[in-house]
């Protein structure tokens, strides 16, 4: 979708009335849909659409070695796929790129221990630990995609299910698991502190969240920053613009603020409700 230079001043002068073209202000998001367990055959799965953003969530579990410089954590590691069906951008390898930026993004954010806590995951130190492959499907784009992946991957993980062991014996060089297969046994992740990322876009002199695909066009420069209990885990620019010094701290401030409400909102309808049904929340 390209915009004429008027629509591009429509949104700009909407955005400097603190009234967008959806009616929102500045600090607002658009409505959301979640979804858990939507995927049978997996250990946690979910799927977000955020307006005409559509992600799918899915997460896998397998035993493996834990690192030589870790080795009483387990593993997790992030697949981000982009759907030729989500824009005309991403036919061909248009979306590999993009792909691996959010991968990244997502790597860097649940780096932190207080973020994520891998020690969990390990069976047994420095020989057998649990490695949780996480995969993204993009499957409509309609703008703000890091905070929409963000939002899903936790409520994936909260979904999850992890073998409890029961006994874990050495021979030789093997180790051996005994893990139940009582699927009501099943332990849940820690994934309160689990990071949400907020982007925030710079539509001339006015900084906005949630920018849809046509305010995207209009952003000068934006930023993704990653929350967890009101820090941050990792901040990143997106774009290839800049941002001033003061609106920097500006945009630091509202991400950190903005994402805290995000995250307590997610929580909240995670704890409240059952599986396999579809939930909205709005901020």
């Amino acid at each position: 979708m390209n915009l004429c230079e008027a629509e591009k001043t429509f949104i700009l002068h909407g955005v400097e009335e603190n009234f967008r073209v959806d009616g929102r202000e500045r600090s607002q998001y658009r409505p959301m849909e979640l979804e858990t367990n939507v995927v049978a055959h997996a250990f946690g799965s979910s799927r977000l659409r955020l307006a005409n953003t559509d992600v799918l969530v899915a997460v896998k579990i397998e035993t493996d070695v834990p690192s030589v410089d870790q080795p009483d954590e387990g593993k997790i590691e992030f697949f981000v796929d982009c759907s030729a069906n989500a824009t005309p951008d991403f036919e061909g390898r248009g979306g590999e790129e993009l792909a691996t930026e959010i991968a990244n993004s997502l790597t860097s954010a649940y780096r932190s221990t207080k973020a994520f806590n891998l020690s969990k995951l390990c069976i047994l130190k420095g020989r057998k630990c649990w490695k949780l492959y996480v995969d993204i499907l993009l499957l409509e784009c309609g703008g703000n995609l890091y905070d929409a992946v963000s939002l899903a991957v936790k409520a994936a993980l909260w979904n999850t299910d992890i073998p409890r062991v029961l006994a874990v014996n050495l021979d030789g060089n093997n180790v051996e698991m005994e893990v139940s297969d009582n699927i009501h046994e099943c332990v849940k992740l820690d994934i309160v502190p689990a990071p949400v990322m907020v982007t925030i876009s710079k539509i001339g002199e006015q900084c906005v969240v949630d920018p849809s695909a046509a305010e995207e066009q209009c952003a000068t420069a934006s930023m993704v920053v990653a929350v967890s209990q009101d820090r941050f885990t990792t901040v990143l620019q997106s774009g290839s613009g800049s941002l001033h010094p003061s609106t920097l701290r500006e945009s630091l401030k509202l991400g950190l603020e903005i994402g805290s409400k995000l995250d307590q909102a997610l929580i909240e309808v995670l704890k409240q409700k059952p599986a396999k049904k579809q939930i909205g929340f709005l901020m």
